[in-house]
């Protein structure tokens, strides 16, 4: 083992007191005016953060604000050993330090001004543009591995690795850990696909085969949906492209079909008023565009009409206030012509038929029943 000796006599310990005292001097100064300077550009930045509108300086004020207390100790240190008297592999130590230490903190910087920005392009589009929401997560996750692997290539090269060679290394080994996580890269794809084809958005309604909710969250692995009843669905966004998907939230307008059934005791002249009846009720709603109303079959127990109207919303409980008020004004009006609803009956004629040979009674009558609607 070395003695005690030998390490006084290296370069670096044959430094004076006085200059170790200025070393350590400017490692405590420099290391309070950058934390000093933090401070400030906190306080700043808040004050900047409580106003209405976004200033210019806001966004770099918020991504320095965040440096690193490591960065600020290599630095102190880095300007420290300026005051002494180093020998070359020293110097080419400190200088490495130094250097790695800022491109991670570049990396750093450059992550955080990522993750505002996507918040910021989140918050705009979340009302106008929903597609561009679900695609901002894949983005930034895409930016986020660019960085720390550019980070991570500066740090091996400075250290003196040949990055080419080990670029090809893990070309080769990318290989078998594709094979190994080929389901989880398909998802990624998938969701590279969902970014840019965009069958879905945020807040689009699906239906998944059995499953059915609101699109909540688009991720790198999964789409999560919240369903009617409340939990939450998540589905594998390889499945999830696989599958036949049916998105209400595309929707512009909503066909609805429905069918009126009347007595067979509704006189014909007010069978030829209904169709135009029905009519003018649905364009009396707000939202709606009338296409068709006819006295369509003779049911087995009720003379049937269907009509047709488009909802010109696709939010679900427009349509049901509107189709809520389509019936009940047409059960007024139908009331007030004393037009019955039909409902299932069925009656029983009774003959009596003489005949000698046929069942009969107890005077000899036969009774034949049949059924009529």
């Amino acid at each position: 083992m070395p003695r005690l000796s030998d390490l006084s006599s290296l370069p670096l310990f044959g430094n004076s007191l006085l200059r170790w005292l200025i070393a350590c001097a400017l490692v405590l100064v420099v290391l309070f005016v950058l934390l000093g300077l933090r401070r400030a550009l906190r306080g700043y930045y808040k004050r900047m953060q409580a106003t209405a509108h976004t200033e210019v300086l806001e966004v770099p004020l918020q991504v320095l604000s965040g440096t690193t207390l490591l960065f600020f100790v290599v630095v102190a240190l880095f300007v420290g050993a300026q005051a002494l008297v180093m020998p070359a592999p020293a110097v080419s130590i400190a200088t490495s330090a130094i250097t790695i230490a800022l491109f991670w903190q570049a990396g750093a910087w450059a992550v955080k001004a990522t993750s505002v920005w996507l918040e910021r392009k989140r918050r705009q589009n979340m009302a106008t543009d929903r597609a561009a929401v679900g695609s901002l997560g894949i983005i930034g996750f895409i930016l986020n591995v660019l960085i720390w692997g550019m980070v991570v290539l500066l740090t091996l090269d400075n250290l003196g690795v040949n990055i080419t060679a080990l670029v090809a290394g893990l070309g080769i080994g990318g290989i078998a850990v594709a094979l190994a996580v080929q389901n989880v890269l398909g998802d990624l794809f998938a969701s590279l696909s969902i970014t840019l084809d965009r069958p879905f958005v945020i807040g689009d309604f699906l239906i998944v085969g059995d499953f059915l909710g609101s699109v909540e969250y688009i991720g790198i692995k999964s789409t999560r949906l919240r369903s009617l009843s409340g939990e939450q669905i998540v589905m594998a966004n390889s499945d999830l492209l696989g599958s036949r998907v049916r998105n209400y939230g595309r929707m512009n307008e909503r066909r609805v079909v429905f069918q009126t059934r009347l007595s067979y005791d509704t006189p014909i002249d007010q069978v030829e008023r209904i169709p135009g009846m029905i009519r003018e009720i649905i364009e009396a709603q707000a939202d709606t565009r009338f296409d068709r109303s006819h006295f369509a079959i003779h049911g087995v127990t009720s003379l049937e009409f269907e009509t047709v109207y488009y909802v010109l919303s696709p939010d679900y409980n427009r349509y049901m206030d509107i189709q809520q008020a389509i019936n009940l004004r047409l059960h007024r009006t139908l009331a007030k012509l004393g037009v019955e609803f039909a409902y299932p009956t069925q009656k029983l004629l009774i003959s009596a038929l003489g005949s000698e040979s046929g069942p009969g009674g107890p005077d000899g009558e036969d009774l034949r029943a049949r059924p009529a609607a």
